[in-house]
């Protein structure tokens, strides 16, 4: 811990003293405290929501703040307020830009990464189960990877797969290593018991982002009988120990209307989740099912009931499909995350397996000035509707002529996929999609800002 770590810790301390007698003061001296430590700007567009949400205690998310302060262990969330806030995002900012500038290239706010490709779960739909268990970066490489990021200025590591939890026990020694992190992954959770949860307890900065689709019936159709029931017990052991965790959900043709009901979103929130991470399927792989894409209907139905329930559920929502205006687009490509499968290929995208590099070959500076990821830059954003922003699933066009273009391989493992065929998959979708799209674009957006041109691509 540095010097401004260590003060701010001592700082902190001496707030969450004061924040049972005093919680909305206590909230107060938070938001100072992440001003005051701001001294390159790194959060400046983000000052005057937080500003907001901590002198409004009529606003919901003032009471999801609070509701941390209560729900999760004060040294925990210590140490969320120190790796996260300030460490990946108040500190981390400005090195970025600062990198980005020197290379010339995206440099992501975060990376993703897959320690293995083993999973002890086979879900439906899922590109990974087809890979087995052949597949694995070493503890030297993931550990590699991320000294790497964090001279380019990463602090936020994200670990997908295949499931992660397969490799606990170097996740933990990667979160001992680099404690100035912090690390997330996506998980089926049916690997977490007493034993990782005290783990988790201990080193403070790691959350799982648990893989749930809906309730019981259509969790086991997708995941198999009996997952859903022990995700649950997964997540009650984490609520008694105070542990934050989130829900990632991928809504389909078959489920969509389930993932976006008030019921679903009540359910998330009794069993202590405290974010969301929505994802729509993406037909990739040779198993895919283009029959699961939702439809126009369906994701304007996830558009409107995510921005509805933001106003009024203590649930930090992120949907990553329909959220473009806020991010200014597709965010892969290194312009805010890049993926390392369990092969070593740096891709832009967990959804897009094409490359020019693997890590085993090149750095990751190297990776981010390569052909595809260049072309990324280029290219983003793909579209002037910040509703249509996905390269594959909303502009397969696009896809198709930067993978051309760089000379990019197919990194998938079982199955090498020629791009003309996994775009086929979603030319059709992409067309349909369009016009709704439009519609929103122009009913929600363009209106509040009269000067953005309107969708001509």
């Amino acid at each position: 811990m540095d010097v401004k770590e260590f003060a701010a810790s001592v700082v902190l301390d001496s707030i969450f003293k004061q924040i049972d007698k005093d919680p909305e003061a206590a909230l107060q001296k938070i938001k100072d405290l992440v001003f005051k430590l701001d001294v390159h700007d790194g959060i400046r567009t983000q000052k005057p929501l937080i500003a907001e949400i901590a002198g409004d205690p009529e606003n919901i998310w003032h009471k999801f703040v609070l509701d941390l302060c209560n729900d999760i262990d004060r040294e925990v969330l210590k140490k969320f307020i120190i790796n996260f806030v300030l460490n990946a995002n108040v500190r981390a900012n400005p090195k970025l830009n600062a990198s980005r500038k020197k290379y010339g290239c995206n440099v992501p706010w975060a990376i993703l990464m897959d320690p293995t490709s083993a999973c002890n779960l086979s879900c439906k739909g899922c590109w990974a189960a087809e890979y087995g268990d052949k597949l694995e970066l070493s503890f030297e490489e993931l550990d590699d990877i991320i000294r790497q990021g964090k001279e380019l200025g990463v602090m936020m590591y994200i670990y997908t797969g295949g499931e992660p939890l397969v490799r606990k026990d170097d996740i933990i020694k990667l979160c001992d290593k680099h404690d100035d992190c912090m690390f997330l992954a996506f998980t089926n959770a049916t690997l977490i018991d007493e034993k990782f949860a005290d783990e988790m307890l201990r080193v403070k900065n790691f959350i799982p982002a648990i893989s749930v689709e809906g309730f019981e019936e259509s969790t086991d159709f997708r995941r198999g009988k009996g997952t859903y029931r022990r995700v649950v017990a997964a997540m009650e052991l984490l609520r008694k120990k105070k542990l934050p965790f989130g829900i990632s959900t991928c809504y389909t043709s078959q489920n969509a209307e389930v993932i976006g009901s008030e019921e679903y979103f009540d359910q998330m929130i009794e069993w202590g989740a405290k974010f969301c991470w929505i994802f729509t399927y993406i037909p990739v792989g040779a198993g895919a099912v283009p029959e699961l894409i939702a439809t126009p209907e369906q994701r304007k139905y996830m558009y409107e009931q995510v921005r509805k329930f933001r106003h009024t559920k203590p649930i930090f929502t992120m949907d990553f499909w329909n959220d473009g205006e806020y991010v200014g687009g597709c965010i892969a490509g290194g312009r805010n995350y890049l993926h390392i499968n369990a092969a070593g290929d740096v891709e832009p995208c967990a959804f897009i397996h094409y490359s020019n590099c693997n890590i085993r070959e090149h750095t990751l500076l190297e990776a981010l000035q390569s052909p595809l990821f260049m072309a990324y830059k280029k290219n983003q954003p793909f579209n002037d509707n910040m509703l249509r922003v996905c390269p594959l699933l909303d502009n397969p066009e696009k896809l198709r002529m930067m993978v051309k273009e760089s000379g990019a391989k197919s990194t998938d493992y079982t199955a090498p996929e020629d791009v003309e065929t996994q775009c086929s998959k979603c030319d059709e979708a992409a067309a349909k999609w369009a016009p709704v799209a439009q519609e929103l674009w122009e009913r929600d957006y363009l209106p509040k800002h009269p000067g953005y041109p309107h969708n001509k691509k």
